[in-house]
């Protein structure tokens, strides 16, 4: 399977079946597209995100299916737009309140919903990193 050397390090740190989704949706998008794999991704991940969430440096299941943001709520790989990340943008406000407790991201409580989006990204992110150089 094409896949397995290819799952990002985030999806590595998360449950068994988030790692099936991801390695099924790009093995099948490779197929599919037949190219050199960047579609592919995409692809994988905005499957994930349907039923997943970043939260730190892996990935959780969300409270409710559905799509994580405005863009994935449009559908099509190929638009302009950004992308939440990872965070469930479509969650409730408390909900995002609760992910930024759990993340430890100053201010949270005086945030409206798209700062608390913004702030959980960025503090995904340095979760992510710490979490790649203790591997190296």
């Amino acid at each position: 399977m094409p896949a397995k050397d290819q799952v990002p390090s985030t999806v590595q740190r998360s449950d068994d079946k988030a790692e099936r989704t991801w390695e099924k949706t790009y093995d099948s998008a490779l197929e599919t597209y037949d190219d050199d794999g960047a579609r592919a991704h995409r692809v994988a991940f905005a499957a994930l995100k349907h039923s997943y969430e970043k939260v730190g440096d892996h990935w959780e299941p969300k409270e409710e299916k559905g799509p994580s943001d405005d863009r994935a709520a449009e559908g099509g790989l190929d638009s302009d737009r950004p992308t939440a990340g990872g965070v469930d943008a479509n969650a409730s406000k408390q909900h995002l309140q609760d992910v930024a407790k759990r993340l430890d991201v100053p201010g949270r409580s005086s945030m409206t919903k798209d700062e608390l989006v913004d702030a959980i990204g960025k503090a995904n992110d340095r979760e992510t990193a710490k979490a790649r150089d203790k591997k190296n």
